[in-house]
């Protein structure tokens, strides 16, 4: 099975108009997606948003179903969100930390959690321990072993898919070892959910975020976030209302028994039945063709630039996906986003990946601080990839 390049990009409006790399960012929305998402609303301008809600009853609630399937999971592990982010944060915040003991993070975190994680620690009295790069750049299993035989260590925290490096980090071994030391496995998928398969059994996680608007080509202001039945009632939610919790007995109250507890009422319904038709348009297409069809664009994309005397390539690892990172000798990022868009080719800047001698947390670091990152997705074509790399050469 492979992705058909032409009936894609067929139903894909946004190919019209631009040549887009930025789908680490937020990728250009099928044509399905979108007529799910706008449908829902001409609904709600019609007849109400209750009533709209109401009559999209069965579909609303399809979409943890679409979700579960997506990565393997049950429905009842599966709460929506507005954001990755706060997916991440609202099962993290509700962890029962006790003091004093210890968070395993890799050096290439997403620098939110790392905020949020700061956060707790300062609250609770925990130590954030940054787990070495191996040779490839990969979080170094061996150093993260060492740490969990150390003991006294909470929680897990790994992002799969770095926003700013090519490289996915090897989470079903980290999996392996956090369930053997019985340790919780917290994972950042936001940037794998819609390039590669996940499946959260082999993956071993206790909890995954993702979001909507990147590789899963959903409506922005879409997330999900997993959390493994077994440990739910481990988790406690910061935020309780109406919708996650009832009240019970005199002054008391229960909360739900499916991850919906991290969960609030209000929320919009066209951005979820987005949410559920960007899983489903991804299971139809098949999450192998889709990571076979990235990765050799990718792959073609590092290999030309490579080519090209003045540019650095940056990406490491052994596995690489869709997000290729490189600078020009000269130019800053900013400028080479810029001169593309002027030419409809989007491409977007980030902070450099960081070296083994640059711990993610000091913010040490060498070479360029920005590089630009451009992000392949299963839509684009070889002579849009040749398209960003001649404009390159003529820098």
């Amino acid at each position: 099975m492979s992705v058909d390049v032409e009936e894609v990009r067929r139903q894909t409006r946004g190919v019209l108009g631009v040549i887009h790399l930025n789908n680490a960012g937020s990728s250009l929305v099928p044509s399905a997606v979108m007529d799910a998402v706008v449908g829902h609303l001409r609904r709600e301008e019609e007849i109400g948003g209750y009533e709209a809600a109401e009559e999209a009853a069965d579909r609303l609630e399809g979409v943890y179903s679409s979700v579960a399937r997506l990565i393997g999971a049950g429905p009842n592990e599966i709460a929506l969100a507005e954001n990755g982010s706060r997916a991440w944060a609202m099962a993290v915040y509700s962890f029962p930390f006790v003091p004093r003991t210890r968070v395993l993070i890799g050096r290439t975190e997403y620098a939110g959690n790392v905020v949020a994680l700061r956060h707790l620690a300062h609250r609770n009295d925990l130590q954030i321990v940054v787990l070495d790069d191996d040779p490839h750049g990969l979080v170094d299993v061996e150093h993260l072993q060492r740490e969990l035989e150390r003991g006294n260590v909470a929680l897990v925290a790994l992002t799969h898919v770095p926003m700013a490096n090519g490289l996915v980090n090897p989470a079903e071994e980290v999996g392996r070892r956090c369930r053997a030391a019985g340790v919780m496995f917290v994972l950042d998928a936001c940037q794998s959910v819609g390039q590669m398969p996940l499946d959260v059994q082999s993956l071993g996680c206790d909890v995954l975020a993702g979001t909507g608007r990147k590789f899963l080509r959903g409506p922005r202001g879409t997330a999900f976030l997993y959390v493994r039945a077994s440990v739910l009632e481990r988790l406690e939610p910061v935020l309780l209302d109406g919708h996650s919790a009832v009240p019970a007995g005199v002054g008391g109250f229960e909360v739900r028994g499916d991850a919906r507890r991290f969960e609030s009422w209000e929320t919009s319904a066209a951005g979820r039945l987005g949410l559920g038709r960007a899983a489903d348009y991804a299971l139809e297409l098949g999450l192998d063709a889709v990571q076979e069809r990235v990765a050799g664009l990718a792959e073609q994309l590092r290999s030309e630039l490579a080519a090209v005397p003045s540019v650095t390539v940056h990406d490491r690892g052994i596995t690489r996906c869709g997000i290729v990172t490189f600078s020009v000798k000269g130019i800053d990022a900013g400028t080479i986003r810029t001169r593309l868009a002027q030419r409809r080719i989007n491409v977007s800047v980030a902070p450099a990946p960081f070296t083994p001698s640059g711990p993610v947390l000091t913010g040490v670091q060498r070479g360029p601080e920005v590089v630009v990152r451009a992000s392949v997705h299963y839509y684009n074509t070889e002579t849009e990839i040749q398209r960003l790399v001649g404009f390159i050469r003529q820098t």
